[in-house]
């Protein structure tokens, strides 16, 4: 079983592939990890030199250096320090054969396919024997790794880079608007007015109490509070379903959670059907908002 599958040399600044192995091998797993090469090719300005993509039986490995980046997708079992060898020793071959002039002049994709040849030798070298000829450059890669480990990039900051790298956004923690998702549904529409509507109960329950509690009950200002936190994680349910954000699955779970808390605590001013009513929107908007991917975009890239 081959435990280098796939390598691939790109430009850093502007994401130019300029070499790349044949593939020999068909998965769908295999894609995936070709798909994510491309992306990150496009974007690795916005990586760091050194990084790791986790899979399930298959991870990305990248080097970046002197303006080139070298990329390897190995199978898990595969150990990192290896397989940073296999790029070390990917990186040596390709300055000796190509000075940085050819390469910034490089003005199409795969100028330098010849090196394809090379990269095939290497790849079965490290098939074959399941690691570098010197067991000194196995030694100098550990220690490197120790000092400066490579950093766990996660599946969500590639799919927010496929956006950036296309010109839709900068990449933040908070949302980025610019990033296209897919078209919104009818059950997605169905969900943004009922979330509407149940901001404006919230809304209109919270001020019509609030008039109340500070003529005559103080100790129902936390109804108050329920109510407008209610209606502010409804308005954010709504943003979040229209628009791309880091990190949201875990803001769609606190805002649902938050939905059902308030109306929880709110129970007795509202009936059993109205908690229902109004913790089934929020379900509905939180499945709906984790299932709404990203478009899909064609790249030309071709690994």
């Amino acid at each position: 079983m081959s435990v280098i599958l796939l390598a691939f040399v790109v430009r850093v600044r502007d994401g130019l592939p300029l070499s790349a192995s044949t593939d020999f091998e068909h998965s769908k797993e295999l894609q995936e990890r070709k798909h994510q090469l491309r992306t990150i090719s496009k974007t690795l300005a916005r990586f760091p030199d050194r990084g790791t993509v986790k899979g399930q039986q298959l991870n990305i490995y990248f080097v970046s250096s002197e303006g080139v980046s070298y990329m390897t997708v190995c199978h898990c079992s595969l150990p990192a320090a290896k397989a940073f060898c296999f790029l070390e020793d990917l990186r040596w071959e390709f300055t000796a054969c190509f000075d940085s002039a050819a390469i910034a002049l490089a003005d199409r994709p795969y100028l330098f396919l010849e090196f394809d040849g090379t990269i095939q030798k290497l790849k079965q070298q490290y098939n074959q024997s399941g690691g570098p000829a010197l067991d000194v450059t196995l030694i100098e890669v550990q220690n490197e790794l120790l000092i400066h480990p490579p950093q766990l990039i996660h599946l969500e900051q590639i799919e927010l880079a496929n956006g950036i790298g296309n010109g839709h956004g900068d990449q933040s923690s908070g949302p980025v608007q610019g990033v296209r998702l897919e078209p919104v549904t009818p059950p997605g529409i169905l969900s943004l007015v009922l979330n509407i509507m149940c901001a404006s109960l919230n809304l209109i329950r919270g001020v019509h109490l609030i008039e109340y509690t500070f003529q005559d009950d103080y100790e129902s200002i936390w109804n108050v509070v329920a109510f407008f936190v209610a209606f502010v994680c409804c308005a954010c349910q709504c943003h979040l379903y229209l628009f791309h954000s880091a990190l949201k699955k875990h803001k769609a779970l606190a805002l649902w959670t938050a939905v059902l808390l308030c109306n929880l605590y709110l129970f007795g001013l509202r009936n059993l059907w109205q908690l229902m009513f109004h913790g089934s929107v929020a379900s509905l908007s939180a499945v709906l908002t984790l299932t709404r991917k990203l478009q899909d975009r064609s790249s030309d890239c071709g690994v």
